[in-house]
């Protein structure tokens, strides 16, 4: 088991669109190298701020190309595959060609509101299938039920293939139980920009960020100082991030992520209904940020 691969920053990639709402798959390139250029760890493809519940089967694959040849190998990949119908995950992980990617983020089964025990099953059923490794993926504001520590942990100890979590709770108290609790080369991945810095000097492994690939030099020095310990300087650059963070999750992910790289020129704010782009006061206020980086 290589989990070292996923120490440090993910980034969980936008999808860019054009104004017809295409994608842009040009512009999707360039945040590829600008992300790998300036020291991300490894990228994730199509999750929620992918915008993958509004992505077809067909562009998905067409994303998966583009990324796949704009890495050319240089860094690990992460797909998500992930849904509350698991028979149809699993059709997906078997239908897919995964020969390229290290490992699927997989979210925990949203509006069904699954038991612990129908949680467990879920990512068991996932296990048995899957040729790759499984980062489990608890975002219950968005799923509206908790995969609660004893579940994740009990996951990791029976599936080897269960290699770390990617926690989006905002809840401090459950990134601790798990850091406390679990097996040792286990991973407990940040999901919350604002608390990443804080989960990695407590022993969390990085971060699958949002904001991170908007200022990807910035972020991932932060994690890999964080990392190493050295939470002064570490700090000093969460600081330095901090109102941005705060900004880009203000309305809705991704319309203020897109802002961002409207106002860094690498994209258009496009987003697929039922998201819309980020309003003239909250773009005023990231392009006022970027300007003054």
């Amino acid at each position: 088991m290589n989990n070292s691969k996923f120490l440090g920053t993910g980034v969980a990639l936008v999808t860019p669109f054009k104004s017809d709402l295409s994608v842009d798959h040009d512009a999707l390139t360039n945040i590829v190298n600008y992300n790998i250029d300036n020291g991300v760890e490894y990228l994730v493809i199509s999750g929620t701020t992918g915008e993958s519940v509004t992505i077809t089967k067909q562009e998905k694959k067409e994303i998966i190309a583009t990324i796949t040849k704009a890495n050319n190998g240089r860094v690990p990949m992460v797909l998500g595959i992930g849904g509350n119908n698991t028979a149809q995950v699993i059709e997906e992980i078997k239908s897919t060609d995964l020969s390229d990617i290290d490992a699927i983020l997989s979210v925990s089964p949203y509006y069904s509101k699954p038991t612990q025990e129908g949680i467990y099953q879920h990512f068991k059923a996932i296990s048995e299938a899957s040729p790759v490794d499984i980062i489990l993926y608890n975002v219950p504001g968005r799923t509206s039920k908790n995969i609660e520590p004893a579940t994740t942990l009990r996951l990791a100890n029976d599936f080897k293939n269960v290699i770390a979590v990617k926690e989006a709770g905002n809840n401090v108290s459950q990134y601790l139980q798990l850091l406390k609790n679990k097996p040792e080369d286990f991973l407990v991945i940040s999901g919350d920009d604002d608390l990443a810095l804080g989960v990695v000097l407590a022993g969390g492994a990085g971060v699958i960020s949002v904001i991170g690939q908007g200022f990807p030099k910035e972020f991932s020095e932060m994690i890999r100082l964080g990392l190493k310990g050295n939470a002064k300087d570490a700090y000093k650059l969460h600081y330095k991030l901090m109102d941005v963070i705060g900004y880009i999750f203000e309305e809705n992910n991704p319309a203020g992520i897109k802002a961002v790289f409207e106002a860094l020129k690498l994209c258009q704010d496009t987003v697929r209904l039922p998201l819309v782009p980020a309003t003239n006061s909250l773009k005023n206020k990231i392009q006022d940020f970027v300007n003054t980086f």
